[in-house]
C-alpha cells in the first residue's frame, strides 16, 4: 500500500436507483483521522459506504482505498479495511470467541495470533463475561459490540462504520467511542456516519455533510462554524440542510 496516499479518495462517484442517490461525489479522507460523514435521511451516506466497501458497484467514478483502486484490485483494496453496517449479521449458534476465531480465519490469521487479539477486544468491550454464551441470546448492543470486535480482528487500517451507536446504551456507547478514538491514536483511520450529532461534534477531526448525493460542506467543526455563523454542529447541520428533501 502507498503510505503517501489518503485513506480514501472518491472521484466522481455516482449511483442511481431511478434517481441519483450519489451524484458525482468527490471526497478525500486523510490517514489517521476520524471523519464523520453526515447528511439527512436519503442523502446517500449508506449508498456511498456500500460502494466504498465493494458491496455495491458504482455507475461511474473511482474509489481508491489506501492507494489501491477498488475496481482494479478489489481484494487488495478490501484487505486493509473493515466495514460495520448499521445492522450487522452474526451467527447465533456461535459463542463470541468462536465468532472471532471464524472471522480471523477468513482473513487468514493464524489461531495463535487470533486468540490474544480476540481476548483483548472482548476485554475492551466488556464482553469477556459473555464469552461462552451463544450470541443468539445477546442484546442489540452486545451484538453491535461483538460485530465491532469482528471488524477489528484483522487490525484494519481503515475502519468504516454506518451508525455504530444505534441501539447502544450510554455505557456501551462510551466503550465503542473509546475504542474508535484508540484506533485513530494508534494510526488507524475511522469513517463513520451518525445521526447523533453530538458524537460527531465530540469525536470527529473533520466532518463532511452531503445532501442529495453531493458534498455540500467539509472541514473541522471550527471551519464549518465560521462558514455558517453557527454554534453547535446541530446549528451548522440545520443551516446547511434545512428545507431540503431528505
Amino acid at each position: 500500500m502507498n503510505s503517501e496516499s489518503p485513506a480514501l479518495r472518491l472521484s466522481g462517484l455516482r449511483k442511481s436507483f431511478g434517481r441519483p442517490a450519489v451524484d458525482g461525489l468527490d471526497l478525500t479522507v486523510r490517514r489517521g483521522e476520524l471523519y464523520a460523514l453526515l447528511g439527512p435521511n436519503g442523502a446517500g451516506k449508506t449508498t456511498t459506504l456500500r460502494m466504498v466497501t465493494g458491496l455495491l458497484a458504482p455507475d461511474a467514478g473511482d474509489v481508491q482505498v489506501l492507494g489501491i483502486d477498488l475496481a482494479r484490485d478489489p481484494a487488495g483494496a478490501k484487505r486493509g479495511m473493515a466495514y460495520l453496517p448499521d445492522d450487522p449479521l452474526l451467527y447465533g449458534k456461535l459463542r463470541p470467541t468462536e465468532y472471532l476465531e471464524f472471522v480471523a480465519g477468513l482473513w487468514g490469521i493464524r489461531a495463535q495470533d487470533a486468540e490474544p487479539r480476540a481476548r483483548r477486544l472482548l476485554d475492551w468491550l466488556d464482553l469477556t463475561k459473555h464469552a461462552h454464551e451463544l450470541t443468539e441470546g445477546f442484546s442489540r448492543g452486545m451484538k453491535q459490540k461483538l460485530a465491532l470486535a469482528g471488524a477489528l480482528i484483522h487490525e484494519p487500517e481503515l475502519l468504516i462504520l454506518d451508525e455504530p451507536l444505534t441501539g447502544l446504551d450510554a455505557a456501551a456507547a462510551r466503550q465503542v467511542k473509546d475504542l474508535l478514538v484508540s484506533h485513530v491514536e494508534q494510526g488507524g483511520t475511522v469513517i463513520l456516519t451518525t445521526h447523533i450529532l453530538e458524537v460527531a461534534e465530540r469525536l470527529a477531526q473533520r466532518i463532511g455533510i452531503i445532501r442529495q448525493g453531493r458534498l455540500i460542506a467539509e472541514g473541522t467543526l471550527a471551519e464549518l462554524r465560521e462558514r455558517t455563523q453557527g454554534g453547535s454542529l446541530e446549528d451548522v447541520f440545520l443551516h446547511l440542510t434545512e428545507g431540503q428533501p431528505g
